[in-house]
């Protein structure tokens, strides 16, 4: 960072300083933070010093937004949703909200006239890692989009002190290290300890009667955590709406015990501060062990507790009665680890508001709505009876009388069939008892829907049928969708400028206008500058890859890229066995000619996911002798890019040609990287999963590369028996892979190291890898033979992304509005300085 002395125009400054949006405002604006907030002047400061002032001067800007929003919203009382998300992957702030306010170009001009560059400001924010992948990112989209949309919105989740772990590489093996995004200053957030609730956890019940003769219930005993809020704006595209995201940090209610520090109990005097903020303290802590197992249930009735607390503060503000509760707040679930909430909201109502039953049933089954996120069985939560009612003991009591109330209605609906009772009820009754909560969310919500048609489609017809047939009219379908304002206009300005200037801006609030891009995929001039865009972009991931990996890789190539957690469903180690085959074909032909190829992986694998590191292992050890080998000639790379995260995202979605989606059919529910690499001209490689169908559906067949059995044929090979040992012995060029990754020539002699991913395969294979090998390569033949003509490549990622308007996040936020939150858009006009004083003073 240029440390030069840093001057401005010293005229008088202005009274809106903290909120104009002016280039000679910012820069003084800028210079203020710099001086007062962080205490530095240019020689001392650092890129971190440089990119939190600027941070500030923007939160400045939105804060005025934000109180604005904030005092329509109670004026007007207005139907709020409360979105709960276990995990808001939010990526880096400051980009997207210069993106938000409309100031990115008048910044940048003003950080270079005082000598500084906005990128590396840019690159020096540290990212919260408050989420795992999709689920986090989505929810992230979600708020953006409700805020650009106008729709009054408060997020709700947890404030990790440590978030998803940072991933280093050692000798090719995945090495987790602490996430670390609050050892400096998170300047976003702002702390509210005046709303700090109580939460408590395990204890026991009391019962008692009012002088009435009605009997209550009281929770006491265990430890009581505090929960303390902090909130971040969240600020819509060019609108005034600035929504709130409220995370929730846990903290002893009294810190430090002096007693047994002058005893010398100096561990003692601190347990309870460390126990309560352990609660907080990481994003999914290993559950192998019962202990953390304990930690996630405790993580996940905390941030409910606390947000059902906090609405109900937000009511009694409002001077709302509770019996308008479900008016005033529509509530999504994301997920089953929020559905805790369906419990927690009765006992609020019914144990500290004294509600009746039935009415407090009422309400609560009214406000919730839940998305459903996963066709895997082993994904929807259970916890084990005798840890759930250690933990929470009342909620126990309440889900059982729920479940007594609902197995009553499903056997006056279907007399005599127990078998499906026993599959409906919320209790696991098969061996140890677990309380089932997927169940509990769809017995306790309004609505349910899945995340793509064919995801709704079979939780309708497999993972959810008995609960659909009970109530067919709660289903719904909702196809997820990404924000184009980071995916496209932040992540990839220079196709956005060309976008812009061929189609004018308002596609960045109606994506479906990209589709007057159509006519100049047949515009030979329109495609020479698309081509130029997408080959510097990908110089720019090339330099990313070379500094984090030291492998150069060649902008020329086809960049083949699959960037999404490691899990064997979405087949990594398919992709693998394509490049071993390829290599094979290589080494055995000196004269094979084929498109150049850079294969980029990139993903986090669970800590305690053995199979997926070793797939991790696995890319790396290949990449270590395909990449020195002479006999590729250079024609393919192979590359793991460490620490995948939404800020590396950003630089590797715009560079994609090549995006891979190559998850067994039936096993990923949606999907939003297929999204955000369709946007930017990437075409697909996929199987017809999750989103893949609707995006094939929306580009057009001959703009996919389609490969792979169908659910209904997965389904039938299942049912006829499959057996992969027969599907390997009648395959030459896969026996042939499976063979040299065994022969040890990938793992430095070692023939043992990937047995086990081996056998995994030979003898079980349950994601069908070896059935869909064949189809795999032929498409991987496809791309090869369509990419070496340019033209008609060119044309075909142009139409990706014109096409590709449907799978914004606006779309799908409107869907939920309309059908499932019905949640209407409040106006926010702007107060002054004037107006904000004024309200003080009243």
């Amino acid at each position: 960072m240029d440390t030069r002395p840093v001057t401005v125009n010293a005229s008088h400054p202005s009274e809106d300083d903290r909120t104009s949006l002016d280039k000679e405002a910012l820069k003084r604006a800028f210079l203020d933070s710099l001086y007062y907030v962080q205490g530095k002047f240019p020689a001392l400061a650092s890129d971190a010093d440089y990119q939190l002032a600027l941070s500030y001067m923007v939160r400045d800007r939105m804060l005025q937004r934000w109180i604005s929003t904030a005092a329509a919203y109670t004026a007007q009382g207005a139907r709020t949703i409360a979105y709960l998300s276990a995990e808001f992957l939010m990526g880096p702030h400051l980009g997207n909200n210069l993106i938000n306010l409309g100031i990115l170009p008048v910044v940048r001009e003003a950080m270079t006239e005082l000598g500084l560059d906005l990128d590396e400001m840019l690159g020096a924010e540290v990212e919260p890692g408050l989420g795992n992948g999709g689920l986090g990112r989505l929810a992230a989209c979600y708020i953006d989009s409700m805020a650009t949309l106008g729709l009054p919105a408060l997020g709700y989740g947890i404030r990790y002190e440590h978030g998803i772990f940072h991933q280093a590489i050692e000798d090719g093996w995945q090495v987790e290290k602490t996430d670390r995004w609050l050892a400096n200053a998170n300047p976003w957030e702002l702390m509210r300890p005046e709303w700090t609730v109580e939460v408590r956890l395990g204890g026991h019940t009391e019962r008692w009667t009012d002088a009435d003769g009605r009997e209550h219930v009281r929770w006491v005993g265990g430890r009581v955590v505090h929960g303390i809020p902090y909130d971040t704006p969240i600020l819509g595209y060019r609108t005034n709406t600035a929504n709130t995201l409220r995370l929730f940090r846990a903290e002893a209610p009294e810190a430090f015990d002096l007693d047994c520090f002058n005893r010398g109990d100096y561990f003692g005097a601190v347990n309870r501060k460390t126990v309560s903020e352990n609660v907080t303290k990481i994003l999914y802590p290993n559950d192998e062990t019962i202990q953390g197992k304990t930690l996630r249930l405790e993580q996940q009735f905390f941030f409910v507790s606390c947000a059902l607390q906090d609405m109900l503060r937000i009511m009694r503000t409002q001077r709302l009665p509770l019996e308008r509760f479900h008016e005033k707040f529509a509530i999504q679930l994301n997920d089953t680890h929020p559905a805790v909430a369906v419990a927690e909201l009765m006992r609020l109502l019914v144990d500290e508001h004294r509600m009746e039953w039935l009415p407090a049933w009422e309400i609560t089954r009214r406000s919730f709505g839940y998305t459903n996120h996963t066709l895997l069985p082993e994904a929807l939560e259970r916890w084990p009876m005798p840890l759930f009612q250690r933990v929470l003991p009342r909620h126990l009591e309440i889900i059982f009388r729920i479940n007594g109330a609902f197995l009553a209605q499903v056997r006056a609906a279907f007399p005599g069939d127990e078998a499906l009772a026993a599959r409906l009820s919320l209790i696991d009754e098969h061996g140890e008892r677990h309380v089932r909560m997927a169940h509990l969310a769809c017995v306790g919500s309004h609505t349910i829907n899945g995340v793509a048609a064919l995801h709704s489609r079979l939780l309708e017809r497999d993972v959810l049928r008995d609960f659909h047939a009970l109530w067919p009219a709660k289903f719904t379908n909702v196809t997820n969708g990404v924000t184009p304002r980071r995916f496209v206009a932040l992540s990839n300005p220079r196709l956005s400028a060309l976008i812009t200037e061929a189609i004018g801006d308002g596609w960045l609030k109606d994506l479906e206008q990209l589709r007057r891009l159509e006519p100049l995929a047949d515009d030979a001039a329109f495609r020479a500058r698309w081509r130029e865009i997408k080959r510097e972009n990908k110089r720019v991931l090339a330099a990313r890859l070379l500094s984090a990996t030291g492998v150069a890789a060649d902008p020329d190539s086809i960049f083949d890229i699959q960037v999404k957690r490691l899990h064997e469903y979405k087949r990594q180690h398919l992709a693998v066995l394509h490049v071993v085959d390829l290599y094979r074909r290589l080494c055995a032909d000196p004269g094979l000619e084929i498109a150049p190829r850079t294969f980029v992986f990139g993903g986090k694998a669970a800590p305690a996911y053995h199979a997926a590191k070793l797939i991790i292992k696995l890319i790396h050890s290949v990449a270590e002798v395909v990449n020195a080998d002479p006999a590729v000639r250079g024609l393919i790379k192979v590359v793991f890019l460490p620490n995948f995260n939404v800020g590396i995202g950003q630089d590797v979605y715009p560079a994609a040609e090549v995006s891979e989606q190559i998850s067994t059919a039936g096993k990923e529910a949606s999907g939003t990287g297929n999204m955000k690499f369709a946007m930017n001209g990437a075409l697909t490689v996929g199987t017809l999963d999750g989103a893949n169908v609707e995006i094939r559906d929306a580009v057009g067949a001959d703009n996919f590369f389609l490969f792979g059995l169908s659910v209904d044929e997965v389904e039938a090979l299942w049912a006829r028996g499959y057996r992969p040992q027969e599907w390997l012995a009648r395959n030459e060029r896969l026996r042939g892979a499976v063979e040299l990754i065994g022969s040890g020539r990938f793992g430095r002699g070692d023939p043992q190291l990937f047995r086990p991913l081996l056998d995994g395969l030979i003898h079980h294979d349950p994601y069908l890898l070896f059935a869909d090998f064949d189809s795999y390569v032929d498409c991987q033949q496809r791309v090869n033979d369509a990419y070496l003509d340019a033209e008609r490549w060119t044309r075909m990622s142009i139409l990706n992304s014109a096409r590709s308007g449907r799978f914004s996040s606006d779309r799908a936020v409107a869907e939920y509005a309309a059908r499932i939150w019905r949640a209407a858009p409040v106006p926010i006009r702007l107060l002054s300085r004037a107006d904000m004083h004024a309200g003080v003073l009243q």
